[in-house]
């Protein structure tokens, strides 16, 4: 009877560490997780950001041609990183955290395209597209916190437009 009373706590006391381990390797597995959405999360706003001051500082800038000045703003637009960093959110981001950064993404697209043909900086269809940018951005920001369990922000992340004589985006 002692043995078996030996073998079956030695039983218990095995099974009771390999659960503590399981549950301590899924808490690990879950903290790396969201210590990685986070990393993406902070790579690609950082990266969207850098993006619209570049193309708006570009737009500005004197070229030799309209044909010099819209292949300096596509290759900024090649040259930024959003395309890796928007690939990451597709290959880790939940779904609707990747809509949201696609459509900022797409965004931007069209601020570029829109400067590569001619839209003056600070025209009515510039800024237009730098709300949208604005808007679709607030979005993005509001998933990606709500994913990483951070509470909702109060106040608007980019000013209005009514507020600077700059786009939403700055």
């Amino acid at each position: 009877m002692p043995l078996l009373s030996t073998l079956a706590g030695a039983a218990i006391g095995i099974v009771a560490t390999v659960v503590a381990d399981r549950n301590r390797w899924k808490h690990d597995d879950a903290k790396e997780a969201l210590r990685l959405r986070l990393d993406i999360y902070t790579q690609y706003t950082t990266t969207v950001k850098v993006l619209g001051e570049t193309l708006r500082a570009l737009a500005r800038r004197e070229h030799p041609s309209d044909g010099e000045r819209a292949l300096a703003l596509r290759d900024a637009f090649r040259d930024s990183g959003i395309s890796t960093a928007s690939e990451r959110m597709w290959l880790i981001a939940p779904q609707p955290v990747v809509k949201a950064s696609n459509g900022v993404f797409h965004c931007l697209r069209r601020i570029c395209d829109g400067y590569a043909t001619g839209t003056p900086v600070g025209g009515p269809e510039d800024r237009a597209r730098w709300e949208a940018r604005g808007q679709a951005a607030a979005r993005m920001r509001k998933l990606m916190r709500e994913d990483l369990g951070v509470g909702p922000l109060t106040e608007r992340h980019s000013p209005l437009l009514d507020d600077y004589d700059e786009p939403a985006g700055r």
